[in-house]
């Protein structure tokens, strides 16, 4: 029997509006076994988070410490508050062979990616720009100059699709869904991911066609 080997991380980003947030969420509603990686803030809880739930708060002093200790695979400051995902976190559940759920911005993404060899890094794509603007329209918390800058944004983000391994386009998210699975199925299955694993086994696989 071929043994359980260390989990995959799997980094989801793409442009403001292109539903990255949802596939996430239905995606971890079918697969339970999948951890969804959390992220550290110095900003204060809101109402109704949870310590490592939602985030790991901290206080800036906390964050900059580790920062200096090289614990995070990424971290930006936004609007005077830090955030950031803990190597130390990911690092024990992929250890434990757990698969994880990083969604993260674009520019986080290929920080993740300079920091690691490791990573399955997926691109969420909107059917088209101009579904891409309607669905920031329907937020209806966009001003027109907002609108126009987070537009602006995606189109340069876009170009950025060639720094990943593969691109999912969510027309339909049951079906973004389907595919993101089968990306992991399929990843899941590489020589190079299951090779150690397979040659560690070989003995007890000969041993048992030996004696059945």
């Amino acid at each position: 029997m071929i043994t359980k080997g260390r989990g995959l991380l799997i980094v989801i980003s793409g442009p403001s509006g292109a539903g990255k947030g949802t596939i996430c969420k239905r995606f971890m509603e079918k697969n339970k076994d999948v951890m969804l990686s959390v992220s550290a803030t110095t900003r204060s809880p809101r109402v109704g988070e949870v310590e490592g739930i939602n985030y790991f708060f901290m206080s800036k002093e906390q964050f900059v410490e580790k920062i200096e200790s090289n614990d995070f695979l990424e971290y930006a400051e936004v609007y005077d508050n830090y955030y950031g995902t803990p190597k130390s976190n990911v690092e024990e559940m992929l250890q434990s062979g757990n698969d994880v759920i990083l969604e993260i911005d674009i520019q986080g993404a290929l920080k993740v990616k300079e920091n690691t060899r490791e990573g399955v890094f997926v691109f969420i794509l909107p059917p088209s720009m101009e579904e891409l603007k309607q669905r920031i329209i329907n937020r209806g918390s966009e001003t027109n100059e907002s609108l126009m800058k987070r537009f602006k944004s995606a189109y340069k983000e876009i170009n950025f699709i060639s720094k990943y391994n593969y691109a999912v386009v969510n027309d339909k998210v049951e079906i973004a869904v389907e595919k993101l699975e089968a990306i992991i199925s399929a990843e899941k299955c590489r020589v190079d991911r299951i090779k150690d694993s397979i040659l560690d086994s070989k003995e007890g696989i000969i041993h048992e066609q030996l004696y059945d």
